[in-house]
């Protein structure tokens, strides 16, 4: 593996290239906006953690801020990840996506045999304090081989159902592993956003719409088989027939939202963390924050959540229109499930979508997806400065030449 010592833009993140005396000059040589937009995320999910998370910190430990403790230890090590990850090139990734996937299915295979089980799932493996979740890092993994396959077997993609399907075998093995903790929000993430690439790569119309009506009658046929599915879908269509059994967490969700109006009732005033709203600071923690600062706060964090995404989207183009294949393809991916995975989180807390159990990307407490999210970002920050690093070397080849 080539790892770059010291990166030009990493030891002068704020010089600008120099040109000759009067010449514009050339742009930084990373996506500020992108860093900026994942920190803000970061910095606004500490604030959201440790507010919701008094009260079962008091719980569990008599201690009000120690998720927010714990969180803030989370994003030290995702900060020193995105300062690791951003060193390492774009090539590496695409050369071992292979084995980074057999790291992933080895993880899921050990989680099932060795893992916790938490509410009634097998998620994580106990490493000492910390809870690592493999299904987190499985996306990042499963995006990465299918960014490297699409490049591998393009034609065969655009060309036969062969070559379409090779992919989705891929999927279905993960999604059998997953099931059985059992994640089916993982899934749903998972088949989205490898339908997204696909889509991307020039699949056949008729394939791409024939691939989301079995993903619409699996999903389906998932959730009539399990009982407790069919309780998330029936509180879902309709909370307050039973409030306090099976939409007893949706109702307090909506509640929050209410009370928070148009402002909010204040930073640390929500009256639904004190133990009447589940998940507060991990899955719900959106409830709180519209509770807290209100419908302007939400659109705040969605507008934060969709410049990361358009920025994402812009530099999957951008690797595209290069002839940088895999790194469009990725790039594009990420954006695929920050979008979607926002989504879902907020839809399940307003009462939108069933809820899924999935995470606000960057913002809720879990340090298993907070460090699988921040390592995405340093891979889009990594192929922006990769992008912007040929532009500046041809634009000098031209003034020299």
């Amino acid at each position: 593996m080539r790892i770059m010592a010291k990166p030009q833009w990493f030891e002068n993140i704020a010089a600008r290239l120099s040109g000759p005396q009067g010449a514009v000059q050339e742009p930084l040589l990373f996506d500020r906006h992108l860093l900026w937009l994942a920190l803000c995320l970061m910095l606004l999910g500490l604030v959201m953690v440790a507010s919701s998370s008094i009260p079962e910190g008091i719980a569990m430990n008599n201690d009000p801020f120690r998720f927010a403790k714990r969180h803030g230890v989370y994003l030290l090590l995702c900060l020193c990840a995105i300062a690791f990850v951003v060193q390492i090139p774009v090539a590496w990734w695409q050369s071992h996506n292979a084995k980074l996937l057999l790291a992933a299915v080895v993880a899921l295979v050990l989680v099932l045999v060795v893992g916790r089980n938490i509410n009634g799932s097998s998620r994580w493996i106990g490493l000492g304090p910390l809870n690592i979740q493999p299904a987190e890092f499985a996306k990042l993994a499963l995006f990465t081989y299918l960014a490297g396959y699409l490049v591998r077997r393009h034609e065969q993609v655009r060309e036969n159902l062969k070559g379409f399907l090779k992919p989705l075998i891929v999927f279905f093995f993960l999604a059998v592993l997953l099931l059985a903790q059992p994640d089916l929000g993982s899934v749903v993430v998972m088949f989205v956003t490898t339908v997204g690439m696909l889509f991307l790569a020039g699949a056949k119309l008729i394939q791409f719409f024939g691939l989301i009506f079995t993903g619409v009658v699996a999903v389906v046929t998932l959730v009539i088989a399990e009982p407790y599915r069919m309780r998330r879908v029936s509180s879902f269509l309709d909370p307050w027939q039973d409030p306090f059994g099976s939409g007893y967490q949706l109702t307090q969700s909506l509640m929050a939202f209410g009370r928070g109006d148009w402002f909010g009732e204040g930073l640390g005033n929500s009256i639904q963390k004190l133990e009447y709203l589940p998940e507060a600071h991990t899955d719900f923690v959106v409830a709180v924050l519209a509770e807290e600062l209100g419908f302007i706060g939400v659109c705040t964090v969605l507008l934060l959540q969709v410049l990361l995404v358009s920025r994402a989207l812009r530099i999957g183009k951008q690797a595209l229109l290069a002839e940088q294949a895999f790194a469009g393809y990725l790039a594009c991916g990420i954006g695929i499930w920050f979008s979607f995975q926002t989504m879902v989180n907020v839809g399940a807390a307003s009462g939108l979508v069933p809820t899924k159990g999935l995470t606000l990307p960057l913002i809720s407490y879990g340090g298993s997806s907070l460090l699988a999210m921040s390592v995405a970002v340093a891979v889009l920050l990594r192929i922006d400065h990769e992008l912007r690093l040929a532009k500046c070397q041809a634009y000098k080849r031209g003034a020299h030449g």
